[in-house]
């Protein structure tokens, strides 16, 4: 076999989905973290499914119609950030294979690489040991063997990638210390090797079914759980990644931003020069292109320049200017007011809350909305924190969060409800930041700005800071900083036995999460959620916040409230019924 048509793609992606599917518990079962939510391979899972259906459907496929389904299915069924990076290796690979007939091994190879290129460019700060790794050691074992022999046989040319593949994500830990020490490789990685074993079996004529839920996965693995891993105490941190942002020095003046409504498509290596070329007259850059439009914003103290360079690929529209050093006076004081009222509507809502029980009443249809200039979304789970957040002037509420991801097509049907030319969406869960991301990218009839809040209680903080008089980018810096000022806490269960960030910990264990990671293990939740606050108090708090899940009696929420009131006399203390599903506690600190 030296080539692939589109009958045969079509039953390699549904044997790679299916594969994918059938190993997505055992997936899971790598995750470091040992927490009790929806996970890297169902989250994967899910991911390709999107997309698996369509192409499965397809009665007379061709190659372009399979990386139709392939890329745009991935693409809006993306969840959590290894699903997000799944959908970018199969757009990278879809978009170089447009326009043939069949697939060559150099089709292949090359696909391979722009699938691995497109992924890394979606992560902000990509870290080695992830799936990013694996892919990107398959597409080099994949050049060379090409440059040794262009009529490879396919087969034998799959059997030496996937066993390369298998190769790289058994050196994963050596990446990263915190797989080392929880002696498992990468989970996302893992994903991979199951798609590519899934079109290994049907490339050696085999198949590959989907099985029932709860059935025993029969299949042979390589790289898996390792054993004899030597333990070291790790360098990852959750809280990586974190960017300060500070209006304080201006080094360029003016903020610009415009969209260029494309004549013809660009590639991506003059989308990278475009980028070299306003990095150059500037800073605080974002540059998202599609097929048919580029949006740019950047800092700039020549914005005439920037819209010049545009003016090259197409037309411009919705440009927008501001002179940041002439708005920047005005903006401490207002600032200053917003401090002020910030504290004021934390108060007001504090005497509105009432105690809304844990029995969850169906919800009215609610009107069309009126249009107006500022709209917000937000990922919660739990009756009482979806009314908090909507009472707070949160529009649309989507059910998520650990337990289950969002969609990039959940977040694009949410922000197609809100009737309003701003949307601000609040992720509320790090594994949800990619998919809102890359939902703002694709969306072109509103304006999106995604607020990387990391939990509930951030995105609580940065509603809080928002003022209707102030402009998008003013609202997004006030926003986030305020987000960044909110220590959030978790309390919930070990789901496994592991070792964490030098900490062992046994398969129902209590544990204490903080912005930080795993802080404080324990056999009591009370014990473990007031040390766990103990760690997040400095001489600068003021207020602590405590949410109670569904799992968590209101009488013993109560009584230790009433403990830490009187163990921190100077802290205000605020007690809300949450209603969340898997964690006894969130707790936050301000």
């Amino acid at each position: 076999m030296k080539t692939i048509d589109a009958l045969l793609l079509q039953k390699l992606f549904v044997a790679a989905a299916n594969n994918l599917s059938n190993n997505k518990e055992y997936i899971n079962e790598l995750n470091v973290f040992p927490v009790p939510d929806g996970d890297t391979g169902t989250n994967m899972t899910l991911t390709i499914m999107a997309a698996a259906a369509d192409v499965q459907s397809q009665k007379n496929p061709t190659i372009d119609s399979l990386s139709k389904a392939i890329s745009g299915g991935s693409l809006r069924g993306a969840r959590g950030n290894s699903g997000v990076i799944l959908s970018q290796l199969f757009r990278g690979f879809c978009k170089d294979i447009r326009g043939k007939k069949e697939l060559t091994l150099v089709d292949l190879v090359s696909g391979f690489e722009r699938g691995v290129e497109t992924a890394y460019k979606a992560v902000m700060k990509p870290k080695e040991g992830t799936i990013l790794t694996v892919a990107r050691g398959i597409s080099e074992k994949a050049t060379e063997l090409l440059m040794e022999d262009e009529d490879y046989p396919i087969v034998e040319f799959a059997e030496q990638v996937v066993s390369h593949g298998e190769k790289v994500l058994e050196h994963t830990p050596e990446l990263l210390p915190v797989l080392k020490e929880a002696g498992v490789v990468d989970s996302g990685g893992q994903g991979l090797i199951e798609i590519l074993r899934g079109i290994l079996i049907c490339l050696k004529g085999g198949t590959v079914e989907l099985e029932d839920a709860g059935q025993p996965v029969k299949l042979a693995r390589g790289a898996g759980v390792l054993d004899d891993v030597p333990k070291a105490r790790p360098t990852y941190s959750a809280a990586s990644g974190k960017e300060d942002i500070s209006t304080a020095d201006i080094k360029f003046g003016y903020c610009t931003e415009f969209i260029i409504l494309l004549e013809k498509e660009l590639p991506d290596e003059e989308v990278d020069k475009l980028k070299e070329y306003l990095l150059s007259i500037g800073d605080s850059l974002v540059c998202v292109a599609d097929e048919e439009l580029v949006k740019v914003h950047v800092h700039t103290n020549h914005p005439g320049l920037a819209f010049e360079k545009a003016l090259e690929y197409g037309q411009l529209t919705r440009m927008k200017i501001d002179n940041m050093r002439e708005e920047h006076s005005e903006r401490v004081e207002l600032e200053a007011q917003r401090a002020q009222e910030q504290e004021a509507a934390f108060k007001q809502i504090k005497l509105e809350r009432k105690d809304s029980g844990k029995t969850a009443e169906k919800k009215e249809e609610k009107p069309a909305q009126p249009p107006k200039k500022y709209g917000f979304i937000a990922v919660a789970a739990g009756e009482g924190l979806v009314k908090i957040l909507e009472e707070i002037g949160v529009d649309h509420v989507i059910s998520g969060g650990q337990t289950m991801n969002p969609s990039t097509d959940d977040i694009l049907n949410a922000i197609d409800q809100v009737n309003a030319e701003h949307v601000f969406v609040l992720p509320n869960n790090k594994n949800i930041i990619l998919a809102a991301n890359q939902a703002a990218g694709i969306c072109k009839s509103k304006k999106v700005v995604v607020i990387p809040s990391k939990t509930v209680p951030q995105g609580i903080g940065a509603m809080i800071a928002f003022s209707d008089e102030a402009e998008p980018e003013d609202n997004r810096i006030a926003m986030v900083s305020a987000m960044e000022s909110v220590k959030t806490g978790e309390v919930t269960f070990s789901v496994r036995d592991t070792s964490v960030e030098g900490k062992s910990i046994l398969k129902g264990d209590i544990m204490g999460i903080n912005d930080e990671g795993i802080a404080v293990v324990g056999a009591e939740i009370a014990d473990v959620t007031e040390r766990l606050i103990d760690g997040m108090i400095d001489e600068d708090a003021g207020l602590i916040t405590i949410y109670y899940g569904s799992d968590t009696p209101a009488e013993e929420a109560e009584k230790l409230n009433q403990k830490l009131a009187e163990k921190y006399p100077d802290v205000e203390m605020d007690l809300h019924d949450g209603g969340q599903p898997i964690y006894y506690y969130i707790v936050s600190v301000e």
